[in-house]
């Protein structure tokens, strides 16, 4: 990526918010769920690091995570697979001891012009990996997590702003708000909290991996802050909604979006 992404590497400082908590996070080998490892382990959480075959990623997010003082294991595989996401959740417990933090980040997204583009395919990998895979890990998760923990499932602007190029990608974040809003209300009692981020654009590399180069050229300029965020810009919201000073907060939806509304 050309420039790189920043990941709170050099700027994060962590003030132990998350001290004796352990956490999964999907597609945490870049981008967002990167940036979100780091100052989680940064806060004082041991890391779960899933991804899907990106090695070389998934590696340095363990070497930050390690610096910072905390266990990372590393697993990867197809989060669209209902036994290894099952797997997952079991490593997290056979490693850490308990689960108190899931974070569903990984999605799949693909710039398509025309809706006669689109192939089946296509549409039912983007709601297999950002739809499937998330209920999978939720209903995974849930019954070895204790009151406090936390569900965070990132969203986007795109579920109130759709863009008609991200057709399958936007339906899906918009599914996400709902079914967040949902969970929450079903496992209150159980005193778990779930939450959604929603970032606006974010400079990971799904952008050029997936969007014609001139899309690319104006990524973020129509924000009113006039840019894209870069990754380590998230992580504080989702420090804030992992950690027990969110402990009144649930199913509500945060925005990141460089002053862009969620409407």
């Amino acid at each position: 990526m050309t420039p790189t992404a920043d990941h709170g590497e050099k700027s994060y400082r962590g003030s132990g918010k998350l001290a004796g908590l352990n956490a999964l996070i999907t597609g945490a080998d870049s981008g967002i769920g990167k940036a979100v490892a780091l100052a989680f382990a940064r806060e004082g959480a041991n890391v779960l690091i899933s991804y899907l075959n990106e090695e070389e990623d998934a590696q340095d997010t363990a070497r930050l995570v390690r610096e910072a003082g905390q266990r990372a294991v590393k697993v990867g595989g197809d989060i669209t697979n209902e036994t290894h996401c099952q797997l997952l959740v079991q490593r997290a417990i056979d490693e850490f001891g308990k689960l108190d933090i899931l974070v569903c980040n990984a999605a799949h997204q693909k710039t398509i012009e025309d809706i006669t583009q689109f192939t089946t395919e296509e549409w039912r990998t983007t709601f297999a990996t950002n739809i499937d895979a998330m209920f999978f890990l939720c209903r995974a998760a849930i019954p070895a997590m204790k009151p406090g923990s936390s569900i965070i499932n990132t969203a986007s602007i795109q579920a109130y702003q759709p863009s008609p190029t991200l057709l399958a990608y936007a339906t899906t974040k918009a599914a996400i708000v709902n079914f967040s809003k949902g969970l929450a209300k079903l496992v209150g009692p159980k005193g778990i909290r779930v939450n959604a981020v929603a970032p606006g654009p974010v400079w990971t590399p799904l952008i050029p991996a997936t969007m014609p180069a001139e899309q690319v050229k104006q990524f973020g300029k129509q924000t009113p802050l006039g840019r894209a965020a870069q990754p380590f810009e998230l992580a504080p919201v989702y420090v804030l909604l992992a950690s027990p000073e969110a402990s009144y907060i649930t199913g509500m939806v945060y925005g990141v979006t460089g002053g862009e509304p969620l409407i």
